[in-house]
Order: C-alpha cells, then sequence, then structure tokens
C-alpha cells in the first residue's frame, strides 16, 4: 500500500480512528474540541490529539500533519446532534453546530486530499448544508458515494443505522459488502462480564460502573421483563407522565434489552435505567459504561480514563454514545483499503507527479 496518512476531524474517544487502524490505515493525528478525548485517543491509538476547533483551523495546519504522504485522507464525522429527527425542533440552520460541515467543506477544498470520508445519522441527508457540501466535493472533482448502512450487518451488536460519504480524487468508491449474515446479540457482546449491581463497579476494570438506582426506579427494573416495557408494570409504578395520553406513544424507555439480539441504538445517556431501553437483560441495573462501549464496538480493554482519575458517568457516557462505532471504523477503513488496492497504479504516478512537482 502506498504511503498514506489520515487525519480524524472530530474524533471523540477515536471509535473512527481505531477501526481505520485495525484495518491497516495509519492515522497520524484526530482533532476535537473536547479536551477529554486526548487521554482514550492517545492512549490506544498511538497518533497525535490536537485540542482544537475544526472551525478555526487552516489547511497549512493539516498539511503539516498529513507531512509528505502520497495518500492523504481526511475524515469529517461531525456532531449528528443538530441533523437528528429529534434536535428539528430544538436546532435551526443558523445554530452554530451546522456550520461545521461547511468548515469540513472549506479544508478540503483547501487542502484537496486524496481521500475524504464522513459519517452521520442518515436523516443528515435531507438538510441543505449536506447538499452543498456534496456539490462542494463534486464541483471539486470527486467521485462521490453515499451509502446508508445498517451496523447490524457488518457485526455491531447494536442497531444502529448510519450515513457514510466516502469521496475520491481517482475513480468512483463504495463501501464494501456487509460481512456478516446474522447478527451479533447483546448475550454475545456483554454476556460474560462479570455480574455488578446498581451503584456498585468491578474490582478490576472500573469502567464496568452501573448507575445507582432509586428505590422506586429499582422496584421498576425488577418488574420489567427483557423486551417489555412500563405498560407491563403494576399501576402503582408507572410514571405520572406516562399515564397522560401524552405519554402513551413512548413505551420504549424503562426497557430492558433482551440478551439474543443486538442492543438499540445507544445515546449518550445509556447508562441511565429511565433514558431508553437500556436495562440490562437479567440485572438489575442498567447498563455500565464498559458494556456501553463494547456494544459501540470498543476493544473491552480500551481505556477512557488514566489510572487513578475517578469515572464520570455524564462525561464518559457522552463520549461513548457519541463514538463513532470501531466496527464502522473498520467498515470504513478497509473500503478504502480496497479502492486504494484497485487503484495502485494511478495512486503511484500522482504520487510521482507531486513529488516532482515539490522538486520543482
Amino acid at each position: 500500500m502506498s504511503n498514506i496518512a489520515c487525519i480524524d476531524l472530530f474524533c471523540g474517544a477515536g471509535g473512527l480512528t481505531h477501526g481505520m487502524k485495525l484495518e491497516g490505515l495509519n492515522v497520524v493525528a484526530g482533532i476535537d474540541v473536547d479536551g477529554a478525548c486526548r487521554h482514550p485517543f492517545e492512549a490506544n491509538n498511538g497518533a497525535t490529539f490536537v485540542n482544537g476547533d475544526v472551525s478555526k483551523l487552516s489547511s497549512d495546519f493539516l498539511n503539516n500533519l498529513f507531512g509528505d504522504a502520497d495518500v492523504r485522507v481526511l475524515a469529517g464525522c461531525a456532531p449528528c446532534q443538530p441533523f437528528s429527527t429529534y434536535s428539528h425542533r430544538y436546532e435551526t440552520a443558523g445554530t452554530p453546530r451546522w456550520g461545521l460541515l461547511y468548515h469540513f467543506s472549506r479544508l478540503i477544498r483547501d487542502a484537496r486530499p486524496e481521500l475524504v470520508t464522513m459519517e452521520n445519522v442518515p436523516s443528515v441527508a435531507k438538510h441543505s448544508v449536506f447538499s452543498h457540501f456534496v456539490e462542494a466535493l463534486e464541483e471539486l472533482g470527486y467521485y462521490v458515494s453515499r451509502h446508508i448502512i445498517d451496523c447490524t450487518m457488518y457485526g455491531l451488536p447494536q442497531s444502529r443505522r448510519r450515513m457514510v460519504l466516502l469521496a475520491s480524487k481517482y475513480k468512483p468508491i463504495a463501501i464494501i459488502a456487509p460481512t456478516h449474515s446474522r447478527v451479533t446479540t447483546v448475550r454475545e457482546a456483554i454476556g460474560s462480564l462479570p455480574e455488578i449491581g446498581h451503584g456498585t463497579s468491578n474490582d478490576v476494570d472500573l469502567l464496568h460502573t452501573a448507575s445507582r438506582l432509586s428505590e422506586l426506579n429499582l422496584d421498576r427494573i425488577r418488574a420489567s421483563r427483557p423486551g417489555g416495557t412500563w405498560r407491563d408494570w403494576p399501576e402503582h409504578l408507572i410514571a405520572a407522565c406516562h399515564r397522560r395520553d401524552t405519554g402513551r406513544t413512548f413505551p420504549g424507555v424503562y426497557g430492558r434489552m433482551e440478551w439474543d439480539l443486538p442492543s438499540p441504538t445507544l445515546t449518550t445517556q445509556f447508562f441511565g435505567f429511565g433514558n431508553g431501553r437500556f436495562g440490562h437483560p437479567e440485572q438489575d441495573r442498567a447498563l455500565s459504561l464498559r458494556e456501553g462501549a463494547i456494544l459501540q464496538g470498543f476493544p473491552q480493554t480500551y481505556s477512557f480514563v488514566p489510572n487513578g482519575q475517578a469515572v464520570s458517568f455524564k462525561g464518559l457516557g457522552r463520549m461513548i454514545g457519541n463514538a463513532v462505532p470501531v466496527t464502522l471504523g473498520e467498515v470504513i477503513g478497509r473500503s478504502i483499503r480496497s479502492h486504494l488496492d484497485s487503484v495502485a497504479g494511478s495512486v503511484g504516478e500522482t504520487a510521482t507527479e507531486k513529488r516532482h512537482s515539490r522538486v520543482a
């Protein structure tokens, strides 16, 4: 494979980077505005973390990170919240986070990497900012493809659909075909982890820790069955908001997962029993932070905080829930690798031309 360098904008805890590195791609740096991501990104990936705002980055800065690579890959998985159906009530096109795609487009225009990728919620394609992003890529001469991915078809033990964009300067590029003929289940993913109670941690792995339940919620989870809803509970346990007509359409909260299915889509609040179907299939608690990370495709040994640092449910829940699943990173990495193998001759010729132009 040619001399490749990848940069992961909005890198977070490093899910995309880790997946691409598992597929043999050289990720040289990740950039994120959240400084708490430095430890998980650098400790697990051997790449440089840059604590910075993408909207303030320059192409010169990126090119210095890319170095003399023959093939430069720029990944930019901007925060998905502005484009989710839920957020449409709260964020408009003028909200600052919407503009991150325009800054991504600016960096592509100025740095001209050979390959570009991004992932987001499928509904991103409904927005004009995404249409403008694709149009800008095509005007710059990129071949652009878009794919809606069911992550369970690639082995992720979580029901998660994402839009993946791939763009290449060389020729049309596509995502690899599904790799799994059957889904990976919750049991296969987390069934072997040590049992813990609510509000407790495993002595060996402090990330395998579960939030404490109130006495009321403890009674509720004990009355819950895998795959069931709060409608199965005795009347005295049902929340007042769910008894009203407006609350009867939300059966997915306060639910237990099922052992022999993938988990539901994880949110940044997956550690809370009342925030979705995040109850453990049989233990009387919500998912632990480690279980959430595993369902996002992270290896069980992935380090999220330095030794001795306190575990924060809110901070780590957001970091894990917002991450690009490692499995999806592998899919993107393998797609890029396959594409580059198919254009090996063209890459070599382009690299030679670039070296000659630098000498000149």
